[in-house]
């Protein structure tokens, strides 16, 4: 990446780009999670194959990119290495994390499902889920780590020259904060989860977990959306 006399001008042969791909699955993944778990929780009817096809198309296509960004260091070689560790290694544990999920309801959903209800659900995705959930609550520490050095070192910031966001490049905190915010949510939901299947009142606590969740996944789908726009400006404006 080079600031040329005409602007900032950037070797995308060197910079690969598809966080607007992952940005999309991992909101839709949050928000299918959270619909999930209020149909089991409420006795809703829930056809497992038909949530194993989503979430295994999901976690499918955030494992291949999740993958790929992690293991190719660095991805973003032209100054935002952290790219790395701020997208790919997300993207990675959810997806394997829906994977399984995926994997698990197409073979075994009926024996959840059968046991829908407030009380028989909890205690079934407790024993199933249960230790996994460690896991789960390590990634939402990880998620309090990433916006914690975004809003230190205001990592998200656009560039004047990618359109939309670059009209607050003058306000670089601004970016940082929203997309700070977003992982401080999807990390409050994570941190929360384990207690949410062990604990045997967690009404509250699962209706935080779900709202946080939503928000962040909504959040997080929509900008992906917006980000094929604005990234395919910004590929344009920096040839």
């Amino acid at each position: 990446m080079e600031l040329a006399a005409d602007g900032l001008k950037i070797d995308w042969t060197k910079m690969p780009t598809y966080n607007t791909v992952m940005s999309v699955a991992a909101g839709a993944g949050l928000l299918l999670v959270v619909a999930l778990g209020f149909r089991l929780l409420t006795g809703r009817r829930v056809v497992a194959e038909s949530w194993a096809l989503a979430f295994g198309a999901l976690g499918f296509l955030l494992v291949v990119t999740g993958l790929h960004m992690t293991l190719t260091w660095p991805l973003a070689g032209q100054g935002f290495p952290f790219d790395n560790i701020i997208f790919g290694e997300p993207a990675l544990a959810f997806g394997v994390l829906l994977s399984t999920a995926a994997f698990f309801l197409w073979k075994r959903g009926g024996t959840l499902t059968e046991a829908a209800g407030d009380a028989g659900t909890r205690t079934g995705a407790a024993v199933l889920a249960g230790p996994v959930s460690v896991f789960v609550f390590g990634m939402g520490l990880a998620c309090f780590g990433i916006a914690a050095a975004g809003w230190k070192y205001t990592l998200f910031a656009a560039p004047p020259e990618e359109p939309i966001s670059g009209e607050f490049a003058d306000y670089p905190v601004l970016e940082a904060s929203f997309i700070s915010g977003l992982y401080v949510l999807v990390g409050i939901g994570a941190v929360l989860f384990p207690f949410v299947l062990r604990s045997a009142r967690a009404g509250w606590l699962a209706k935080v977990t779900g709202a946080a969740w939503t928000i962040s996944g909504a959040l997080f789908l929509l900008f992906g959306a917006l980000n094929y726009f604005t990234h395919i400006g910004l590929i344009v404006n920096t040839m």
